[in-house]
């Protein structure tokens, strides 16, 4: 009767017991339907793949709670409990991955927002990116950056700027944690002393920034923004020495407590080894002694607002010229070499307060730049002082409109002793007085639109003001489209900027008064993200178009003796179409890569009326970049192959010059092998320039560079000149380093 009993229960129960369920969803993106999402649970060892819509099915579950993962190229790991014998679909809206659309940038509206609600395209360059070349500073580093090109002004001390689609380092305006630090004077060795240890990040504007930022952002900006105290580990240390003998250390320690958390970093570079490669009697690179302290304070406040306080001292001493040249022949003419000394100091401040109930922010900024150089027999002496003062006004009038106001009030000194002298002065001093206004509309989540206007005062021009104005369609929730229209301008600080006219042996002449150079730009911007079985794609197409007007162009051909300098009589055009990608595959692979095609010249006209097209020095009609990089991650190994290839640019040749106009086609490209052992440690070696490339012919006359014996063996009148440059003139490097790294 008992086994009677068991078997009825038996029959009864079984259908229950052996009873299986089917969990049915769909996941999507911001209501996009995302495809070839894993979706499994890893205890059933169940996994399934998405459609096409977005749909999936997991069949044979048994009843029960279990934890749901759900897994994207491009987007964050989500993990949800589920009950698989509940009726009902599930619904999984995945977030776009923080290193892709959903990356906070400050640049393009000085506020915090992501990269895919800003209705301005901006750029963002995160620390790691930079690690896949060691690099001692940032000028070098930016090279790594589609459409940005450091040219180097100078062969034998190698000073240099920052190019931006094709236009000169004085049309773009680099900031420290959006302050206007680095420009003018300070802009050619400014660059040099930011370590790549203490940035957490690098933002880049392409276009005119001038409604937010004011003089000199007329060509685009580029934002450094440095690690937080609060989030940067306790210890961080980075050496590497190379095949050229360099040394450089970079060392971060953090104090965290209640109240303040500080961030300290130290940069210390070394380079004495005199090479000479080409036989020129001139050392290839110039020797250097960098040294850069950095200490950021950030002040813990009730309000969950947080103040900060940095300041930075940089010191260099660098030496290029001939082999033989020692101290004692600084600033003669017996034996040439160009000894620079650079002793700077800055700071920057950050207080976010409350007035009357309304949110204001106040920023400021100091710096302080002293340089002692001789260039030959020529020695300059010049000392800059920059004041910058910002009260920031951001309110949010409704659901649709948000307004932001801001003024300004900025001061510089700059003071030398070059022979020949802007307005007749020694001395030039500014006190610029400015104020903006920028509204932000957002009728519906798909459209945004942005308009703003600066207006600045200057004693030399009078009022100017610079309008923009950006728009926003979100096509789809990965297709956007962005427009922008705006003008800026630069007043006239000629002497800081050109590197030139200090070097060589022209004379510099100034041809008129010389009036502040304006510019309008378009640019149309097509952005998307792609979802793919084989993995995710990200990518996003420019097209720019700029139009200068009283551009200052520095004329080296009319005689070869004299720089002369004056506003163009007609306008210069800067145009092209720019493309940059980011391919992650399933297996770690990385890809990114770009190119930038661009036409950049002047149209001036002569005194009979005629028009003459002028290219445009250093400036690429193509440029390009690409970056690969794979991982074993259970052998803790990386490989990063980087490198940036050049169409041919124009160079500053001499009449009747044996050196081609233009320069060849060239690549200068690295590898980079890194190794992690634990979870502190990790070393790598690298090879930079693995072709061995460098330029042909830097310097001219390299036997005579005082010109002593120029009427001697010299039928077609050639100076000493050492403009010409389109390289670096560092061979092909082995480097090995260490990084070590306490959370």
């Amino acid at each position: 009767m008992r086994w009677i009993c068991f078997s009825i229960l038996f029959v009864v129960l079984n259908p229950i017991w052996a009873q299986v369920f089917t969990l049915k969803g769909k996941i999507t993106s911001n209501n996009v339907p995302i495809e070839f999402a894993n979706v499994g649970i890893q205890e059933l060892n169940k996994i399934v793949q998405s459609k096409a819509n977005g749909s999936f099915e997991l069949v044979g579950l048994p009843p029960g709670k279990f934890l749901l993962q759900i897994s994207a190229i491009g987007f964050e790991r989500t993990k949800i409990w589920v009950q698989t014998d509940k009726r009902g679909d599930l619904f999984v809206d995945l977030v776009p991955h923080s290193n892709t659309l959903n990356e906070v940038t400050i640049s393009g509206n000085l506020r915090e927002l992501t990269k895919s609600e800003s209705a301005v395209p901006v750029e963002i360059y995160s620390q790691n990116f930079f690690k896949k070349v060691p690099n001692n500073n940032l000028f070098e580093s930016l090279q790594m950056i589609n459409g940005v090109l450091p040219t180097l002004n100078c062969n034998v001390c190698n000073t240099g700027d920052i190019q931006v689609n094709g236009m000169d380092g004085p049309y773009t305006l680099v900031l420290i944690d959006g302050m206007p630090l680095v420009s003018a004077l300070s802009s050619v060795y400014g660059l040099s002393g930011i370590p790549n240890a203490l940035i957490e990040k690098v933002e880049v504007v392409k276009g005119p920034a001038a409604t937010l930022y004011g003089s000199e952002a007329m060509g685009g900006l580029i934002n450094v923004i440095t690690k937080s105290a609060q989030t940067a580990p306790k210890l961080a240390l980075n050496f590497y020495g190379s095949s050229y003998a360099e040394k450089n250390l970079d060392v971060g320690i953090v104090s965290r407590n209640k109240n303040i958390n500080a961030l300290y970093g130290m940069n210390l570079y070394h380079y004495a080894w005199r090479r000479d490669v080409n036989k020129d009697n001139f050392t290839d690179l110039p020797l250097q002694t960098r040294l850069s302290i950095f200490g950021k304070w950030q002040i813990n406040r009730k309000e969950k607002q947080t103040s900060s306080l940095a300041a930075r001292l940089y010191y260099e001493d660098r030496f290029g010229g001939e082999m033989n040249w020692n101290k004692s022949y600084r600033g003669g003419d017996s034996i040439y070499g160009e000894s620079i000394h650079t002793k700077r100091f800055e700071l920057l401040g950050l207080h976010p307060f409350k007035m009357i109930n309304e949110a204001f922010k106040f920023q400021f900024s100091f710096n302080m730049h002293h340089q002692d150089a001789a260039y030959g027999n020529t020695v300059l002496l010049a000392q800059q002082i920059g004041w910058f003062n910002q009260l920031l006004y951001d309110k949010k009038l409704s659901s649709k409109h948000r307004l932001l106001n801001g003024l300004t009030l900025r001061y510089t000194r700059y003071q030398d002793n070059a022979p020949v002298k802007f307005r007749n002065s020694a001395t030039q001093q500014f006190l610029i007085p400015g104020v903006f206004i920028q509204d932000e509309y957002s009728p519906n989540p798909r459209n945004t639109i942005l308009l703003g206007g600066r207006l600045d005062y200057y004693d030399f021009h009078g009022l100017i003001f610079s309008p923009r104005a950006n728009y926003k369609w979100q096509i789809h929730s990965n297709h956007t489209l962005r427009v922008s229209a705006g003008n800026g301008f630069r007043i006239v600080n000629l002497f800081t900027e050109d590197h030139a006219a200090l070097t060589g042996a022209r004379e510099v002449v100034l041809a008129e008064n010389l009036e502040p150079e304006k510019t309008w730009n378009l640019n149309v911007n097509f952005s998307n993200w792609l979802n793919q079985k084989y993995g995710y794609l990200e990518w996003d197409i420019s097209a720019f178009y700029t139009w200068f007007g009283n551009k200052i162009i520095p004329d080296y051909d009319q005689d070869p003796n004299k720089i002369i300098y004056q506003n163009l009589s007609g306008h210069a055009v800067s145009k092209g179409i720019t493309l940059n990608t980011s391919f992650s595959f399933v297996i770690p692979l990385k890809i990114n890569a770009g190119f930038t095609l661009m036409d950049v010249y002047a149209i001036q006209i002569d005194s009979m009326g005629n028009s003459h097209k002028q290219v445009q020095m250093h400036a690429p009609r193509f440029s390009g970049t690409f970056q690969i990089s794979y991982q074993w991650k259970s052998r803790g190994l990386s490989v990063d192959y980087t490198g940036q290839v050049y169409g041919p640019m124009r160079l500053p040749i001499l009449p009747n010059d044996f050196r081609p106009e233009y320069s060849p086609w060239f690549t200068i490209q690295n590898l980079q092998l890194n190794k992690k052992i634990g979870a502190k440690i990790e070393i790598y070696s690298s090879i930079k320039n693995i072709w061995n490339f460098l330029p042909q012919h830097p310097l001219i006359r390299w036997w005579d560079p005082f010109d002593k014996q120029i009427n001697i063996d010299n039928p077609m009148g050639y100076q000493f000149d050492a403009g010409y440059n389109y390289a670096p003139m560092q061979a092909r490097t082995l480097l090995f380093g260490i990084r070590y790294t306490l959370p």
